[in-house]
């Protein structure tokens, strides 16, 4: 998995949903991740470094270490 994609791709996601307010943005993008990520997407963004995630996309991935 190309970990700068996904990155990007849950930014992108948590930028979209972002209007929603954090709490709301951060439970849809990971509920969007859980939902349309494939298992090994999912793997590879947990096990990575989140530091270049954004707030919203970093709370999300955490949440679905949960």
């Amino acid at each position: 998995m190309d970990i700068a994609r996904l990155t990007t791709m849950a930014n992108q996601i948590a930028r979209n949903l972002a209007a929603q307010g954090d709490e709301a943005a951060i439970a849809a993008t990971a509920q969007h991740i859980r939902d349309f990520w494939d298992p090994r997407m999912k793997a590879a963004i947990i096990a990575s470094d989140r530091t270049t995630l954004e707030p919203i996309a970093r709370a999300a991935v955490e949440r679905l270490k949960s």
